[in-house]
C-alpha cells in the first residue's frame, strides 16, 4: 500500500508539473507577444527600430510580427485570439467598442496622417486645398482613416466632394486598393493622389508626380495609429504591456537622437529591397511633419478629433467614451 501511494504521489507530481508547464509555457510564454500590424510601412519606424535594435529583448520579450491587409483584419486577429496586440487605426477600436472583452488603446505611435499629396504637374505656387476644386484625387480605401481624414480636410476647406468636377466638385476616389494607388495614378487622368513614403518620393524621382504637401499639415494632430489590446490583456499582463511600450518608446528616442542615415540603417532589416537612401528620405519626411509620438499617451482632445473625423464620414449611432476605449496608465509610466 505504501508503495502504491508513493507511485501515485510521483505520478500526481508529474501531472502537476506537466500541467504547469502547459499553462505557463514552462516559464517562457508569458513574455511572448504576438503583434499584428495593419500594414508594413516605414511610417511605423519606431516599432521596427525597437525590433531590429533588440529593445524588446532587452525587456525580456519575444515579439513576433505579422502584417495584415487592413485594420479590419488586424482587429479580427485580436478578437479571435490569434494576436495579443495590434497596431491599427483607432477607428477600428471605436467600431469594436461593443464587443465582449473589447479592445482598448494603451499607446499611440503616430500623431499625424502619414500620407503626402502628390500632384501630376509641378506647381508654381505653394499648394493649398482650394487647388483640389474641380479635380480628381485618389485617396485610401473607403472607411479607412486615410480616406476619412482626406475627406475631412477637403470638406473643412469648404469644398464639395462629388463626381461633377466641371461644377467644381472634388472627385475623391476611394475605389483603389492601397498598394495600387501609385500605379493607378500614373495610368489614370487623376490630377492628385495621396501616397506614403518612400513611394511618394520615388514617384517624384521618376518624374511621374510631384510631392506638394502632406495631409497631416491640414489635418493637424490626430491619433492616427495606435497599439490596442483586449481589456483582459491589460488586466492580466500589464507588466508585459509596459515592457512592450517601453521598448517602442526607446525606438522613438533612437530616431530622435540619431541622424537619418543611422536610423535608415537600423531599418534595413525590416525593408529588404528598399535602399538605405529611400529609407533615409522617408525618415526625414516623417520627421519633417512630426509624425511620431514622443509621448505614447492618447489625449482626450485628439480622441475627440478622431470621433469628429469618423462622424464627418458616417455618423456613429452611438459614441463610445474616451474613458472606455483609452487607458493611458502604461503610457504615462513610460513617457
Amino acid at each position: 500500500m505504501h508503495k502504491l501511494k508513493t507511485i501515485t504521489l510521483v505520478a500526481l507530481c508529474f501531472i502537476i508539473g506537466l500541467s504547469t508547464c502547459l499553462f505557463v509555457g514552462c516559464g517562457n510564454d508569458e513574455n511572448k507577444i504576438r503583434l499584428n500590424e495593419v500594414t508594413h510601412s516605414i511610417f511605423y519606424a519606431p516599432l521596427y527600430v525597437a525590433l531590429n535594435m533588440g529593445f524588446f529583448e532587452d525587456e525580456g520579450l519575444e515579439v513576433s510580427l505579422e502584417s495584415a491587409t487592413g485594420s479590419d483584419a488586424s482587429m479580427t486577429a485580436l478578437l479571435s485570439g490569434s494576436a495579443d496586440i495590434v497596431l491599427v487605426g483607432p477607428e477600428t477600436v471605436v467600431y469594436s467598442a461593443s464587443t465582449q472583452d473589447h479592445p482598448v488603446v494603451f499607446g499611440q505611435l503616430t500623431q499625424r496622417d502619414g500620407s503626402f499629396i502628390v500632384s501630376r504637374d509641378a506647381l508654381d505656387e505653394e499648394f493649398n486645398l482650394q487647388m483640389l476644386k474641380g479635380t480628381t484625387i485618389i485617396g485610401g480605401r473607403a472607411g479607412g482613416l486615410p480616406a476619412m481624414t482626406l475627406q475631412y480636410i477637403i470638406e473643412n476647406a469648404g469644398l464639395t466632394i462629388g463626381e461633377n468636377t466641371s461644377a467644381g466638385e472634388v472627385n475623391l476616389r476611394t475605389d483603389v486598393a492601397f498598394p495600387m494607388v501609385g500605379s493607378e495614378f500614373e495610368t489614370s487622368g487623376a490630377e492628385y493622389c495621396t501616397l506614403f513614403e518612400p513611394t511618394a518620393t520615388n514617384m517624384q524621382n521618376k518624374g511621374s508626380g510631384y510631392v506638394v504637401s502632406s495631409v497631416g499639415k491640414f489635418s493637424g494632430s490626430i491619433p492616427y495609429t495606435c497599439f490596442a489590446t483586449k481589456s483582459s490583456f491589460l488586466e492580466n499582463k500589464s507588466e508585459q504591456a509596459e515592457k512592450f511600450l517601453r521598448a517602442v518608446k526607446r525606438g522613438y528616442d533612437y530616431i530622435a537622437q540619431q541622424d537619418s542615415l543611422t536610423v535608415a540603417k537600423a531599418l534595413e532589416k525590416s525593408f529588404v529591397g528598399t535602399s538605405v537612401q529611400e529609407l533615409q528620405v522617408a525618415v526625414e519626411q516623417y520627421l519633417s511633419i512630426d509624425a511620431w509620438c514622443s509621448d505614447p499617451a492618447m489625449s482626450e482632445e485628439s480622441f475627440n478629433t478622431l470621433i469628429e473625423i469618423i462622424n464627418n464620414y458616417s455618423p456613429l449611432s452611438s459614441i463610445p467614451s474616451y474613458e472606455d476605449l483609452v487607458d493611458n496608465t502604461i503610457a504615462n509610466l513610460v513617457a
